[in-house]
């Protein structure tokens, strides 16, 4: 892969070109991860509306019939339901880990097998969440686990 950059005062944003001979699984998912730079999720916290980056939500949860967005080092309640946030974020690294929870797989740390075919992951907060014996093997294909 070769990557070319070309710096002028006079561009107003950034525009990326991607050529190739076909579009390939390797190239839609660069595609996937570019788009999720841009990609802006709203919670809401202590009464106001936030606007957030969504490669810095680690995970996404359902408590109580409300939905939260978990950052590094702080929490936001969205009016989303979890499955279309699911929906939203297919494209991206987000993977359903379980019935209530979203987990972003580039926030992942350390991964261990648990009973009952259960993975326990570890975020890059160091907080420990359980993926379902149901997702496991998809989260394993994603992260290339055997």
């Amino acid at each position: 892969m070769k990557i070319h950059i070309n710096e002028d005062p006079n561009f107003r944003e950034i525009e990326i070109t991607i050529n190739c001979k076909r579009l390939s699984p390797d190239v839609e998912r660069l595609i996937s991860m570019l788009r999720v730079i841009d990609l802006k999720l709203t919670g809401k916290k202590d009464g106001q509306t936030y606007i957030l980056d969504a490669v810095k939500v680690l995970y996404i949860d359902t408590v109580d019939k409300k939905t939260f967005f978990y950052t590094k080092n702080d929490v936001y309640e969205t009016e989303l339901k979890l499955y279309e946030l699911e929906e939203q974020l297919a494209a991206m690294d987000f993977l359903r880990a379980n019935k209530s929870c979203i987990i972003n797989l580039q926030q992942i740390i350390s991964i261990k097998p648990d009973i009952d075919g259960k993975l326990l992951v570890t975020m890059s907060n160091n907080e420990k969440l359980y993926v379902s014996r149901q997702y496991s093997p998809i989260i394993k294909a994603r992260l290339g686990v055997k």
